[in-house]
C-alpha cells in the first residue's frame, strides 16, 4: 500500500513557492504534508496531496517541473518513543530509509510519517505484517 508523492522543481526565488500553493489552492487541490530539500540554486518540494494526477496536471500546465514517487505513509503514535517503535520495525524488515518527513494530524490522535525507500511494496508489506498500519491517499485527504 503506498501513496503518490508529488515532487516539484523549484528555482530558488521569491515568489515560487507561494505560486505552487496557488496553482493547488486555485485548482481546490488540498495539500496534506510537505518538505523542502534546498540549495543555494534550487529546490525539491516533496508534497502529499488529496489528488496527485490531478496535481500533475496543473503544475506542469504552469510550467512546473513534476515528478511523482511512491512513499509510504505510516500511522505512528503520538507519544514520546513513538518514532523510535516504528522505526526499530524498519530495521527488522532490512529498510534503509532514504528520507522521511512526518506531520501530527488528526488521524486516530497519531502522527503520520512518510518514508520513501528504495522497493516501497515489498517493504510495505513487510511493515504490515508486523502489524504496522499504512494509510493510503484516500485515508489522507480525510485528515
Amino acid at each position: 500500500m503506498t501513496v503518490t508523492q508529488i515532487s516539484v522543481f523549484l528555482e530558488n526565488k521569491c515568489g515560487r513557492l507561494a505560486k505552487v500553493a496557488s496553482v493547488l489552492g486555485g485548482n481546490n487541490i488540498n495539500i496534506r504534508a510537505l518538505s523542502i530539500a534546498d540549495t543555494s540554486d534550487f529546490g525539491i518540494l516533496r508534497l502529499i496531496v488529496d489528488d496527485p494526477q490531478r496535481s500533475i496536471e496543473v503544475l506542469k500546465a504552469e510550467g512546473f517541473a513534476v515528478s511523482e514517487t511512491d512513499v509510504i505513509a505510516v500511522k505512528v503514535q503520538d507519544k514520546p518513543g513513538g518514532l523510535a517503535e516504528c522505526l526499530k520495525t524498519f530495521n527488522g524488515c532490512g529498510a534503509n530509509i532514504e528520507y522521511m518527513y512526518a506531520f501530527v494530524g488528526s488521524f486516530q490522535k497519531n502522527a503520520i510519517v512518510i518514508f520513501k525507500v528504495e522497493d516501497v511494496h515489498h517493504i510495505g508489506k513487510l511493515l504490515q505484517e508486523a502489524g504496522m498500519r499504512l494509510l493510503t491517499t484516500e485515508e489522507l485527504s480525510l485528515i
